[in-house]
Parts: C-alpha cells; sequence; structure tokens
C-alpha cells in the first residue's frame, strides 16, 4: 500500500500530504494525520477483510459509543459527508486520535497498577455492552458474528483451527474431538448466555491508557458475540502469569457492575478464544515471526483442549 494511496484517501477530508505520518502497518495501515490543529488517524484498510458496508456498520457503532462518553476514537466525515469511502479497492476511513499509550504488548503488561488497570477495564467494557444494549443498530447494520457457527462451526470466522500445519497428527485429533465436544456445549448453553455486540479483540495494543484513563481502539473484528468471550480474550494471555488470578479476580470485579461470570463458563470461553489463534495464523504463518506465533498459538490452546475433554 504506497504513500500516494494515503494521499489520496486524505484528500478526502481535505487534508495535505505534508499533515500525514506512517504510524503503524499492522492489519491496517494508519497515519497519524493533522488538520485544523486536531489530531486523525488516517486509516487504509486491508482489502477483501471487511465489506464496505461492514466498515460503515463498525464506524456507527463507535460513533454511538464515543458520543455516549466512551473513550474510543469519534469517526470523522469526509468532505462529502460519508464515513467510509473508496481509494480503488481500499476502503478508507477517519478518527479521531486516540491519547495515551498501549498498556503492554503479547503477554505483558506496561501499567503502574495492573490491578488497578483490570478493574477499570472491566469497567469500561460493561460500560459499552450497556450502552450498546440500549441502541438500536440503523437498517443495514453488518458486522460478523462470533456465534456458535462462527466460533465452532465448518467454517469458523478465523479459519479451521484443527487443520494448523504446526499441530501434529494427534493434536489436530484431539483439536477436531475438541471442537465437536466444545460444540455441544455452546449448543446447550447458547440460549441462557448475554449476547450482543463485543469489541472481540481485547489485547493490551488495543487497550490504551492515560493516567486512569482507559481507551479502547481497533475494533476491526467487532461484532456480535458473546459477552464472556469478550473477556476472556483479555484473560487468555495472562495463563500462567503469577498474577493472573488477581488479573482475573479484578477484571471480573469491574465487569461485576454489569453482570457477573460463572467460572466454569469463563474457562469455557477462554478456552474457545484460544482456539481461535491457531486459525487465525495459518494465512499469516509465512508473514516476519508467523511461524513463531502460530507455534505459540498450538502451544496455548493443546493444553487447554486437553484440561476441557479430562474435565
Amino acid at each position: 500500500m504506497s504513500n500516494t494511496t494515503a494521499i489520496q484517501a486524505a484528500a478526502l477530508w481535505g487534508i495535505s500530504a505534508q499533515n500525514l505520518t506512517l504510524a503503524a502497518r499492522r492489519e491496517n495501515t494508519v497515519y497519524k494525520a493533522h488538520k485544523n490543529g486536531m489530531a486523525y488517524a488516517l486509516r487504509l484498510h486491508r482489502p477483501g477483510y471487511r465489506t464496505k458496508t461492514e466498515l460503515l456498520s463498525e464506524l456507527q457503532w463507535m460513533e454511538v459509543l464515543a458520543l455516549n462518553g466512551m473513550d474510543v476514537p469519534l469517526p470523522e466525515p469526509t468532505l462529502a459527508g460519508t464515513l467510509i469511502d473508496m481509494v480503488g479497492d481500499i476502503p478508507v476511513s477517519l478518527l479521531s486520535w486516540m491519547p495515551g499509550a498501549p498498556s503492554g504488548s503479547g503477554d505483558r503488561l506496561d501499567v503502574d497498577d495492573p490491578p488497578n488497570f483490570a478493574r477499570a477495564l472491566g469497567r469500561a467494557l460493561a460500560r459499552m455492552h450497556e450502552i450498546t444494549d440500549d441502541w438500536t443498530p440503523p437498517a443495514g447494520f453488518s458486522r460478523p458474528s462470533w456465534d456458535l457457527d462462527g466460533l465452532l462451526g465448518p467454517h469458523p470466522l478465523w479459519g479451521p483451527f484443527w487443520e494448523n500445519p504446526d499441530l501434529t497428527p494427534d493434536e489436530a485429533e484431539l483439536l477436531r474431538h475438541t471442537r465437536d465436544k466444545a460444540h455441544e456445549m455452546l449448543d446447550r448453553l447458547r440460549a441462557e448466555l448475554d449476547f450482543g455486540l463485543i469489541h472481540a479483540d481485547i489485547i493490551t495494543e488495543n487497550v490504551l491508557t492515560e493516567g486512569s484513563r482507559v481507551g479502547l481502539i481497533d475494533f476491526d473484528d467487532g461484532g456480535w458475540g458473546f459477552r464472556a468471550f469478550e473477556l476472556a480474550t483479555f484473560l487468555m494471555r495472562f495463563l500462567g502469569h503469577a498474577d493472573y488470578d488477581v488479573l482475573r479476580g479484578a477484571l471480573l470485579d469491574g465487569y461485576a457492575q454489569r453482570a457477573t461470570f460463572d467460572p466454569k463458563i469463563m474457562d469455557f470461553f477462554i478456552l474457545l478464544r484460544a482456539l481461535t489463534y491457531p486459525g487465525w495464523i495459518i494465512p499469516r504463518r509465512n508473514e516476519p515471526g508467523g511461524r513463531a506465533r502460530s507455534l505459540l498459538a498450538v502451544r496455548t490452546a493443546v493444553p487447554l483442549a486437553r484440561a476441557f475433554l479430562a474435565d
């Protein structure tokens, strides 16, 4: 994705080339942009990952959250008044720039008081879900579903995790068996579980901190899902850490202003979250660092699958 594309995209908002600085190249390419003394994030979305309708829906949801006091980016309309536009086959959008720094990287937390941070994050997630449930999405709203099929169907959202090439034959069979049993269990439980729009990617890199503030970015994978899955996404990264129980207790304590979770349900959704990553990495395995990430995903999922079947 060239700087020319970014310059053409920025012009849709009346932003000149000299006011653009590359900020990140990840799933999306992001430039920091300046206009009228304000900072923005210009996003060049990965072609083919989300439809234009899905991206518009993401921005509509974020707008509602921001206007209701959540620390999330606020979408900025183009000069033509649209929230999403195209430069060739590349969807582009502009968001307010979020202050603060990532709360960590991978399984490392870079915050002064981890329990207080986890508690504040739990409160923020509870508030996000409350605002969302009080909102009626507009006609045509479309986001992916982290539902029974999206997690455990024949074509999961993040790919067939049981086909990861770094699995041994025995491990692949283990994950297939785990998928079958987990499908039965989730099918039994889903009617009584809290389900609605979720961010679906609450990892340290997507949670910004500034003082006592907790901000959320990167709603790319947001969609319909189980609220326990939302919290499990954060907790899964810290399995095996000495302070895991403290972080888990603090996160759930913060979320308790809205709801509480049965511990076994939370453990089940941590398993489901762990199962998604061996599938997610399959098409990215040949990228720099991809093999190491694939092996980590396998090392995380396989012991949880064994424990689940043993239980």
